[in-house]
């Protein structure tokens, strides 16, 4: 356990967010396969705080609902109104049963680029310096907009914290600038905060009001750069949740390149911070990696692959594919233009081809299943091989049922198994057949009309027609060479 764990993190995310013009909450809208408050909510729970709350508010029952069903255990207090971040903290200490001993890390629900590390050198920083309060700081190209921190220049400690509407041509020029994320001394911030006066042009309560009361009685400010200036972008409309989005993708595949995944063209390629890779698996350009995919040692997708919440296996191919709750086996090969729905597992060695489409499908090792097919509800044993255009006839109108083939049996083309049907191992059944009783192991089923041939028909059905002055045509040649 480390000596720097917060006694608690509070996450603000409360705000209704209106710039970015949408429905959905602000800190529910998504980036990289997790909500902004989920991607704090993560980083945060890597310091391993003995507490942690969210601090909600506009749209609490959407916010509470989302936090309870992806991350577990999480803490709320409601805001009703929002009359500060102050007064936010204010409601989030009263959840905890007041402001705890130890430190308070206070950070805001927008800004998903923030990393677990980050916070742990501001607790750090915080702990040795021995602060009353620590603000998390990063220096910027451009500070234009942002508060300036003014330190004292013998000690470094943080003596201001200045905006830029009220910073003189000297402080502007400071590219040093405040986060709006911060270590407290809890019993000091508790005590702080009931001085916060709302005496302002807003009527709120600012938590950076807190800072100057302390300073004031005497005690330390102090400040923790973060490494990367980026990991502090706040997201306010839609415009920064696609930056957003587009330097915590460069971020993630940064990381797999660096673990030993090559990446063709990281420029169009996507990736969630849930998927997971073993060295040497290649991604080809246009592919999209999302939810709790994995993909392992050697393995290649894409190009224009969309994978959600599948695994693929060490050096199997997926390619130009689209697939759900799938699992893909070692050296198993899948599409050009093959969709697996939730449920699908293909085999080691295993093949979904081009065009086939897969459902609820546990397909065995080696087995084939190559083009123009559906396979649905359906268990398919070792070794066999499903002929073209087939069907697994799985839904009666009102309920689906099952369908069983067994190891190395070889169907043929255009063949319909009307489920609930078992073809046993080692059997056969013939090209064009409808398959609507069992077939015996080592058996061939055929189950398909006679042919019948009525001559003539063209020309007495459609005289004068092309098909028929062809069919005239060939029977005058038939003749002449008889």
């Amino acid at each position: 356990m480390s000596a720097n764990r917060p006694a608690a993190v509070v996450v603000l995310a409360a705000g209704e967010g209106t710039r970015m013009k949408s429905k959905t909450p602000k800190v529910l809208h998504e980036i990289s396969g997790r909500s902004l408050v989920g991607h704090v909510v993560s980083a945060a729970r890597e310091l391993e705080p003995e507490q942690l709350v969210v601090v909600v508010g506009h749209a609490r029952e959407q916010v509470e609902a989302h936090l309870a069903d992806r991350y577990a255990g999480t803490r709320t207090a409601f805001q009703a109104e929002q009359n500060g971040t102050g007064h936010a903290v204010r409601m989030g200490l009263e959840e905890l049963g007041g402001a705890p001993a130890g430190t308070v890390i206070v950070v805001c629900g927008d800004t998903p680029l923030l990393t677990g590390a980050t916070l742990a050198a501001l607790a750090a920083t915080h702990g040795a310096d021995g602060n009353a309060v620590t603000v998390l700081t990063a220096e910027v190209p451009d500070s234009t907009g942002y508060g300036r921190i003014v330190r004292d220049a013998a000690t470094g400690a943080v003596t201001a914290i200045v905006e830029h509407k009220d910073a003189s041509d000297e402080q502007r020029a400071i590219r040093e600038i405040n986060s709006g994320v911060f270590a407290f001394d809890g019993a000091l911030l508790g005590d702080a905060l009931k001085q916060v006066r709302t005496d302002n042009s807003q009527g709120e309560e600012y938590l950076t009001d807190v800072l100057g009361i302390l300073r004031e009685a005497g005690h330390r400010v102090g400040a923790s750069v973060a490494g990367d200036h980026r990991e502090i972008l706040g997201i306010n409309n839609r415009l920064q949740l696609s930056e957003a989005r587009r330097l915590l993708n460069q971020r993630l595949l940064e990381q797999a390149m660096l673990s030993g995944v090559t990446v063709v063209d990281p420029a169009s390629v996507v990736v969630d911070v849930t998927v997971t890779f073993e060295p040497d698996a290649v991604v080809h350009p246009g592919t999209q990696l999302l939810g709790a995919t994995h993909v392992g040692e050697g393995a290649e997708v894409g190009p224009n692959t969309r994978l959600t919440d599948t695994v693929v296996g060490a050096g199997a191919r997926v390619d130009n594919t689209v697939a759900y709750s799938s699992e893909v086996g070692e050296g198993a090969s899948v599409g050009p233009f093959a969709y697996l729905r939730p449920g699908t597992r293909l085999g080691a060695k295993g093949k979904i081809g081009t065009y086939v489409e897969t459902k609820n499908a546990v397909i065995g090792e080696g087995t084939k299943v190559p083009h123009l097919s559906y396979v649905g509800d359906a268990t398919i044993g070792d070794y066999s091989n499903i002929g073209a255009a087939s069907v697994f006839v799985n839904y009666d109108g009102e309920k689906k049922h099952h369908t069983t083939i067994g190891s190395h049996c070889r169907t043929g083309s255009d063949n319909m198994f009307v489920a609930p049907v078992t073809v046993g191992d080692g059997a056969y059944t013939a090209a064009g057949s409808v398959i609507t009783k069992d077939v015996p192991a080592g058996s061939l089923a055929v189950a398909r009309g006679q042919q019948r041939n009525i001559e003539g028909w063209v020309a007495r059905k459609r005289p004068g027609s092309a098909a028929a002055q062809a069919a005239a045509a060939a029977t005058e040649d038939n003749v002449g060479e008889n």
